[in-house]
Formats: structure tokens, C-alpha cells, sequence
């Protein structure tokens, strides 16, 4: 093993040249030139299993620090902090846990020593049991130092455990100016005295750049429980004004006013499925977002979505994303095609660059093809996804005319499962040849089609000489097939760098014309 050279006192003065000799140090246990780079014993360290850390920090001087902070730097339990300490500092006396000795300062100072190390935190339900919660309250509160002072270097906390108050020092204690990131999850044990120490991050961690606020509560309380808490949230994210990423419900206007002011922002996830706000058009309208990069939006029904673009004047968002979580009775092809049309008006078309509309009901009404033309509006479009927009009806000629307005199309999805009946068209292979003359960037392309319509189609030649090189990924949803090799030969000469063909909706059972989830043998396709 390479081990650091010891240094010691010159005792070879008056000695003979053989005696000097004999004195050499073994060249195994002169420090390999490679482990006097920094870079290279933390990488070492890096790589290193945790359980074998600590023995690595002892090997040498060189090696303690670097395999130390491998060690601390990201801590998935507080547990290590009352571990570290002495096994007979803590009793139990009548059931309750017990300080049995003043801690002294060389013991402080370690510790300190090892938290000054932690950049991140993962607390989960697990790993803070309460046989760690009362020591660790015991050690804050005999400590010499503030809370603020035990993670001076500590980025992000990841929260997933319940909010009781005894958790509430702990939380206290890891809200410190350093922190960048913070994922916190209320959940229904959430009590005021966890809440009011929430409250306080935005003085206490006034730097946070990335905050995710999310809430474990039942849908059929949710909204009264978070109509009391949000005002604990919105108050310390109206004052956080270096904030560039935030996911959060819907906790009332003033936050939303401060977000909107905030040159910084980049990414904004609103969960609004427990909000009642958004039931009726607002009589208010917000400015809107001039710079953002991701906005995801999460309501229980479309309309609601279509009364949060109504609100703002503008979204200049290069990515959005929308979720129609609920499975609450169904919508209608006018609002559907409502909510398209508003999209339009409000998102600027030059800059959309993805967007995606999934649709969680159990069934909704069949859309024509000509619903989606607000889409055409935007003409840099490289990833558009439609998830759950009932049976979408759409022949050869409506899917090129809408795929003309997207030449930039690099990913395209029209939903994975389409109920044919005698009102309901799907593309066929002459749509799908005619897709990629109008988006040769496609590398990813998930569309239902009619692969038993292949009249004139030369299976050596599928494209008449064109293909595209560039698509990885097909999805055929629950498509019609028939002829298997048929339909391979013609894939194969479409797309000949294809590296996966997912049929993945032939596992589950297709809906009927009436939207229930029965078993309909040969509705959509034969194998």
C-alpha cells in the first residue's frame, strides 16, 4: 500500500555512506507523486464506499480532509450527528433520554468540525426516528453555538418526514443563510409550532434560489387544510427575491405578484387541483411571465386551466406543461378547444418551444383534427404532447397540414389509445410517410395509426427512397395490425436507425365507445 511519508529529524549527520544508506526510506513508502493532487484524492475519496470512509480519513494527513468531506457532505439522516458522540454520553432514565455528562469543548469542536462539512440533507420518516429526535434536542439545546451556526456550509434539505413539534427544532436548526435548495413535504401531522418555524426561512434563509413546497393532504380536505396553512408558505416566499425555481399550490395573490416580479425566475410548477379559486373566470388579470424557461401547471378540470391563462397577459415561456388531474365526470370538446384558443392568445409564439397537455379522465369526448389548429401558431414547436383527449379523429391529409406548421418537430405524441368506430379516422402509413417529408428532425414519434391500410406502398422501398435516420423511438399505441411482417418490413425501411418499438398499450384493455375499462377482443387490432 502507498502510504505518506513521516517526517523526522535529520540523524544522519556523522554517519558513514553505508549507514546513510541503510537509512533511505523504502520506496513503498514514499508518497506516490499522483496523491500530492488534490484533485486526484478526491476523486479517489469520491469513489470510495461509505463504510470504508473513516479508514481512509485515518490512512494519512492527505487523506483526511478530502475523504472526510466524502464522508458528511451529503447526509440522508441526522443520525451520524448523535452517533459520532460517545456511546455513554446519553441514558435512558424513566423512559426518557438523558444527558449524563457536560459535553466538553474538544468534543464540540469535533463535531462542529464534521458539520461544517454537510452541503445537503435528506430527512425522511425513517431515518430521524424518535430514539435520534430527543438526543439531538438535547445536544441544540446545551450547544454553545446557535442553531444557525451547526450547517454553516449547508446547501439544500430535502424534508419528507411529518411536521410535529418535535420535529420543529430540527427543521430549526437546518434553515441556515447558506441554504440554496429546499424540498420540504406538509403533511396532515404538520402542527403550528413545525409551520411557524417554516414561516421564518425567509429571513432565515434569505438566498434560497430553488424552493418545492409540496402537500400530502386527501383530496376531500385538502383545500380547507391548505386554506390554513398557505399563509405560513406565502409569507417567507414573498420575502426569497433571489428565487429561480418554485413549486408550490396555490397559497393566494400576493405570492403570485411577488413571482411575477422576479427577474430571476426560470422554473414555476403551480399544483392547483385543491384551489377553489379558479372554478370561476377571474375578474383580475396578472401581468404574466416575460422570461420563463418551464411552466407546469397542475388543475382538477381544463376550464380551471383555461381561467389561469385568461389571468395572465402574456406567457413568454419557452417549455409548457399542463395536467388535468382529475377523473371527476367529463369535459367537452368545446372546452377543449377553448382551452387551445387561449393558449394561443396568451402564450407567445415565437418562443414556445415544448408543450405538453395530458388529460387524466377516464373518458372525454372525440376532437377533430381542425381543434388543434391553434397549436399551428407556433411555429419553433420541437416536442408537443397530447395525452388523454378522448378519441382523437384525424386522417392523412389533417395530420400533414397541421405538421407543416412544425418543421423544428423533434418528439411528437397524439395520444396511445384511439377507439375506431364508423365517425373516428386515424392516420395511416401513407400519413405517417408523409410526416417526415414535413419533420425530418423527428427522433421520438408516438401516434396511433391504421397500419391495415398499405395499398401502393412498395415494402422494399417504403418512402420512395426517403426515410429518416434520425428517429430512436416509435410508439404505436394501440394501433390495428394485421400483417406483423408487413408492417415491419415497412418500419424498418422508414426508419432504419429505429432502436425501440413500444406496444406497451397492447398490455392493458382498451376503452369501449362508452369510455368503460371492459375487455373489447379485435376493437382495435388482431395479432
Amino acid at each position: 500500500m502507498i502510504t505518506c511519508a513521516q517526517s523526522a529529524p535529520n540523524l544522519s549527520d556523522g554517519l558513514s555512506t553505508t549507514e546513510k544508506s541503510n537509512l533511505n526510506p523504502s520506496p513503498l513508502l514514499v508518497m506516490h507523486p499522483a496523491l500530492t493532487n488534490l484533485e486526484v484524492i478526491c476523486t479517489i475519496s469520491s469513489y470510495t464506499q461509505r463504510g470504508s470512509l473513516p479508514a481512509l480519513a485515518s490512512t494519512c494527513r492527505a487523506f483526511k480532509h478530502p475523504a472526510l468531506n466524502a464522508l458528511w457532505r451529503d447526509l440522508q439522516s441526522v443520525e451520524p450527528l448523535v452517533k459520532c458522540l460517545p456511546s455513554d454520553l446519553f441514558s435512558i432514565d424513566q423512559g426518557r433520554v438523558a444527558l449524563q455528562k457536560p459535553i466538553d469543548s474538544k468534543l464540540w469542536d469535533t463535531l462542529f468540525e464534521y458539520l461544517s462539512r454537510v452541503h445537503s440533507i435528506n430527512i425522511t420518516q425513517q431515518s430521524i426516528p424518535s430514539a435520534i429526535i430527543e438526543p439531538l434536542n438535547m445536544l441544540m439545546l446545551s450547544s454553545p453555538m446557535t442553531p444557525a451556526s451547526w450547517f454553516p456550509n449547508l446547501r439544500k434539505l430535502s424534508w419528507h418526514a411529518d411536521g410535529t413539534h418535535i420535529f420543529a427544532p430540527v427543521l430549526r436548526m437546518a434553515l441556515v443563510p447558506s441554504m440554496l435548495v429546499l424540498h420540504v413535504e406538509i403533511s396532515p401531522a404538520s402542527d403550528s409550532t413545525f409551520l411557524s418555524v417554516l414561516s421564518s426561512l425567509g429571513t432565515s434563509c434569505p438566498y434560497l434560489q430553488n424552493v418545492t413546497m409540496h402537500n400530502r393532504y386527501r383530496s376531500d380536505d385538502s383545500d380547507f387544510k391548505l386554506h390554513q396553512i398557505s399563509p405560513f408558505i406565502a409569507q417567507p416566499i414573498s420575502q426569497l427575491h433571489h428565487l429561480h425555481t418554485l413549486s408550490v399550490w396555490d397559497t393566494g395573490s400576493k405570492v403570485t405578484e411577488h413571482v411575477l416580479k422576479l427577474r430571476a425566475m426560470q422554473s414555476l410548477n403551480l399544483d392547483l387541483r385543491a384551489s377553489l379559486a379558479w372554478k370561476e373566470k377571474p375578474h383580475f388579470q396578472f401581468p404574466g411571465f416575460d422570461d420563463l424557461k418551464w411552466f407546469s401547471l397542475s388543475t382538477q378540470r381544463i376550464e380551471h386551466a383555461s381561467n389561469v391563462f385568461s389571468s395572465l397577459e402574456v406567457v413568454k415561456c419557452k417549455q409548457v406543461k399542463v395536467d388535468i388531474m382529475s377523473y371527476i365526470g367529463d369535459y367537452s370538446r368545446k372546452e377543449f378547444a377553448q382551452f387551445l384558443a387561449i393558449l394561443r392568445e396568451r402564450c407567445d409564439h415565437d418562443k414556445l418551444e415544448y408543450f405538453s397537455l395530458n388529460i387524466g379522465y377516464s373518458k372525454g369526448p372525440s376532437t377533430q383534427w381542425d381543434d388543434f389548429t391553434p397549436l399551428r401558431a407556433f411555429p419553433n414547436l420541437t416536442h408537443l404532447f397530447i395525452e388523454g383527449a378522448g378519441n382523437i379523429s384525424m386522417s392523412d391529409e389533417a395530420l400533414c397540414q397541421l405538421a407543416r406548421a412544425w418543421p423544428r418537430l423533434q418528439a411528437l405524441k397524439i395520444s396511445s389509445c384511439v377507439i375506431i368506430n364508423s365517425t373516428i379516422r386515424v392516420p395511416t402509413f401513407h400519413g405517417l410517410i408523409s410526416l417526415l417529408w414535413c419533420c425530418p428532425a423527428l427522433t421520438s414519434l408516438a401516434l396511433v395509426i391504421d397500419t391495415t391500410k398499405s395499398d401502393g406502398i412498395d415494402l422494399k422501398c417504403p418512402g420512395g427512397g426517403r426515410c429518416n435516420k434520425r428517429l430512436e423511438f416509435l410508439a404505436l399505441g394501440n394501433s390495428r395490425i394485421k400483417g406483423p411482417v408487413n408492417v415491419a418490413l415497412i418500419i424498418s425501411g422508414l426508419f432504419p436507425y429505429l432502436k425501440q418499438v413500444d406496444l406497451a398499450c397492447w398490455k392493458t384493455h382498451p376503452m369501449d365507445k362508452n369510455g368503460s375499462e371492459e375487455v373489447r377482443h379485435g376493437a382495435m387490432g388482431d395479432s
